[in-house]
């Protein structure tokens, strides 16, 4: 009985005494991962409304640490956790009203891009100025996700967290590239430092070379950023104009705001006639041009003699232009335009939105939409149409550049509307459908980057708030609540010298984007000349 004993104890694969280390082993394997999901929560920590931009940087430190050195296989797991861990509750808002379906379906696609960017960034690890290469795949990450598919979804961007940040100013010398390269190296370049000071402790030797690289990618956007704040200036350069941004409310929040379309509208006269009332009585100034937000008038003033009279009232009262958010059917075309309505003339010119929401505006793949959830496509009975050309509205000798809401988020929207003319840039937008969540926050963020990356004061005339004027360095000088009717008399300054960002356009980001090429055919390089050394051995 004791020999037998003995033998099953001798044959048992795992004895009692090597549990713990075991188990210590699988905890080190999960580690890469759950630092990977906690950082890309860390990374969303950092956009608003929390003004902790500089969370940013140690979120892709910690991300740096978790794919140096990794096979692709690995990496490419690493970063789809990252990418979860930023983009399931930065994005959750896209689930308030329809549920949680399309938004896990919108991050599941969204993820898969930065999990190519984590398979990237592993690859370029082992090369010689490895944070460099790093940062800009990053950018390439953002770039790919900007265009497709269905047009691309922006949102995310790491420049968009930066509206609060040191970093800031790099948006009039590049862009949100060069403003989200210059976060993303600073952090890849923070865990360089971090390993490298680690390894000198450990070993009494440093790596010159790959320290100096470590410290120039933390030093060199910190200089880069103050420098870049001679581009930021607040100096009127066609004078002066004094605006007023209307916020009417909705009736109800979430999908079924506009069931009361009329409600809307007279809200937004009504508020637009009590301004023109303080206006007379001489508690607020008379306002040069009056902006509305999107959706303000989703009964077409141009086929409904009630609207057009609704709006002709408010717009007489003021005795200022007005750009009225309208739905417009034009041609058998739905298009979510701005009207420009002067107070003697009526409707004088329009901008049909350009970069039209998919799912929200228009269904890609209606049929395959309708098969999985009728329910969709009983809410976008029609899609919208786009519009062609950048739109500009000339109010009382202004050149007032529109960017309707969603387009926000697109580089190329804002920056073409500046160059065809605009000497302030107006936001128009609806954010009732997102009810009381972080996406208002976000978008409010994305308008302050835009105004220092162009140097034009921004206006964002919200239905339901949070309206905003921004000055072109960024700052809010006034915004209304949420859900509340309000309205917004302030000075802007007119600009129109344009920004290295303006002027080089896509340049930057088409740079960065070769940098990524070119570090990941520098790590294929680097293996096929292991290859070769090995089958030489």
């Amino acid at each position: 009985m004791t020999v037998t004993a003995t033998s099953v104890g001798e044959s048992d694969p795992m004895p009692p005494q090597t549990a713990p280390p075991a188990r210590g082993r699988r905890l080190v394997r999960l580690l890469p991962a759950a630092a990977a999901a906690l950082s890309g929560l860390l990374l969303y920590v950092s956009f608003p409304p929390r003004t902790l931009w500089w969370l940013a940087v140690p979120a892709f430190a910690v991300f740096g640490w978790a794919l140096r050195g990794r096979s692709w296989k690995a990496a490419l797991g690493l970063g789809y956790l990252f990418g979860l861990g930023f983009l399931l509750p930065l994005l959750v808002w896209t689930g308030v009203e329809v549920g949680p379906g399309p938004w896990i379906a919108l991050v599941v696609i969204e993820a898969v891009f930065v999990a190519l960017v984590g398979a990237g960034v592993a690859a370029v690890s082992k090369l010689p100025g490895w944070p460099v290469w790093a940062a800009a795949l990053w950018i390439a990450g953002e770039a790919a996700r900007a265009r497709v598919p269905f047009s691309g979804f922006p949102w995310g961007k790491v420049a968009f967290g930066q509206a609060d940040g040191f970093f800031l100013p790099l948006a009039a010398l590049g862009g949100t590239p060069v403003l989200g390269f210059a976060v993303v190296l600073c952090g890849f370049g923070l865990y360089e430092i971090v390993r490298l000071s680690l390894r000198a402790r450990r070993t009494g030797t440093v790596r010159r070379a790959a320290a100096a690289v470590g410290v120039l990618s933390v030093a060199v956007p910190l200089v880069a950023a103050l420098a870049a704040r001679s581009l930021v200036s607040d100096k009127a350069e066609a004078g002066t104009v004094t605006v007023a941004v209307i916020q009417g409310n909705v009736p109800r929040l979430g999908l079924d705001f506009n069931s009361q379309r009329r409600a809307v509208l007279d809200y937004h006269a009504r508020e637009t006639e009590r301004l023109a009332a303080d206006v007379a009585a001489g508690k607020a100034e008379q306002p040069d041009i009056v902006l509305w937000p999107e959706n303000s008038s989703d009964i077409d003033p141009f086929t409904n003699p009630d609207a057009r009279a609704v709006i002709d009232k408010a717009a007489k009262a003021i005795d200022a232009p007005v750009s009225v958010g309208g739905v417009v059917d034009r041609d058998g075309e739905l298009l979510n335009e701005q009207i420009l309505w002067d107070p003697a003339k009526g409707p004088v010119d329009t901008y049909d939105k350009r970069q039209i929401q998919p799912f929200g505006e228009y269904l890609p793949l209606r049929p395959l939409v309708g098969a999985v959830n009728e329910n969709w496509t009983s809410m976008v009975r029609q899609d919208f149409s786009r519009g062609g050309e950048p739109g500009v509205f000339t109010m009382n000798g202004a050149g007032v550049g529109l960017v309707t809401c969603y387009e926000a988020a697109f580089d190329w929207a804002v920056r073409d509307t500046v160059t065809a003319g605009a000497q302030l840039i107006s936001v128009p937008s609806n954010n009732a459908t997102f009810g009381r969540s972080e996406m208002t926050y976000q978008q409010l963020a994305m308008s302050r980057v835009r105004a220092v990356e162009h140097s034009r004061a921004v206006t964002v005339p919200v239905t339901s708030g949070v309206s905003a004027i921004i000055m072109p360095d960024g700052e809010i000088t006034q915004r209304t609540g949420m859900f509340v009717a309000d309205s917004l008399v302030g000075e802007v300054p007119l600009r129109t010298s344009q920004t290295p960002a303006t002027r080089l356009g896509i340049l930057p980001e088409i740079a960065l984007v070769l940098v990524a090429a070119g570090g990941l055919g520098g790590s294929v390089a680097a293996g096929v000349r292991g290859r070769r050394a090995g089958d030489v051995r």
